[in-house]
């Protein structure tokens, strides 16, 4: 990388460190669930296999997976984990760094990687924000899947929307040039505020016009179909990642 680029990838940094300044940006609010036995046998067998425990230290995400040759994709608030799952089935050449903050959720995705017996699939129990900034090198990511995110509805609860300039600017940080965001609402008027969000950043660039096509590779939830046949949409955007011109 040249001086020129070096720069300008220094300049990047700090503009979303000074977005974020402030106030806390938090990818979750933490709510309390029951855990099954299932899961929790699951937490006990699988997480020191297939989880990465918090520390601020940058990882090496080629030692974690075992491989170098396969991009690496962060999933962010994964649920239950089943999307995760079958995405990590469909994209095998792919590794998946999946952030989720609740243990019921982390538990029920353990058990799906145990009965997939996938091994492209890496956890970490841990505010997402927090593993952006203090464990990702900068330019180390392929892509990033944030689906069906809180829409916080309620205007006075906009400001806890994760889709914020500054996050997205921290997510530019840690994508590769060419890496890709992806971001899936059912929420219309989250779609219409992320859209003007991702499409206000100069580092990211549209793959659609508009909304994109739902891509292959992202499963139909059940949720998902049975707001379909009720007539409610569902909106996908893709963003790619482009050197910013200033």
């Amino acid at each position: 990388m040249n001086d020129i680029n070096k720069s300008e990838e220094t300049k990047q940094q700090d503009e979303a460190k000074e977005a974020l300044k402030g106030r806390r940006i938090r990818s979750f609010v933490l709510r309390q669930g029951r855990v099954t036995k299932g899961q929790a046998h699951a937490l006990e067998i699988g997480l020191p296999k297939f989880g990465i425990e918090y520390a601020p230290e940058i990882i090496d995400l080629n030692a974690k997976f075992n491989r170098t040759d396969s991009k690496k994709i962060l999933e962010i608030g994964f649920g239950m984990g089943e999307t995760t799952a079958k995405i990590a089935h469909t994209l095998s050449d792919c590794d998946f760094l999946a952030a989720e903050v609740h243990t019921p959720g982390v538990g029920a995705l353990l058990k799906l990687i145990e009965e997939g017996a996938l091994t492209n699939i890496r956890i970490i129990q841990h505010d997402v924000v927090d593993v952006l900034q203090n464990m990702l090198a900068d330019a180390s990511l392929d892509g990033v899947h944030i689906f069906f995110p809180d829409p916080w509805h309620k205007a006075r609860h906009h400001k806890r929307r994760l889709i914020q300039e500054g996050f997205v600017k921290l997510l530019c940080s840690k994508l590769k040039l060419g890496g890709y965001l992806h971001v899936a609402t059912d929420w219309q008027e989250y779609a219409e505020w992320v859209l003007e969000v991702l499409s206000a950043e100069q580092q990211l660039q549209n793959t659609a016009e508009t909304y994109a096509e739902k891509p292959s590779y992202r499963p139909l939830t059940k949720f998902e179909n049975r707001g379909i046949k009720l007539g409610h949409g569902v909106w996908d955007m893709v963003f790619k990642r482009v050197q910013a011109h200033r």
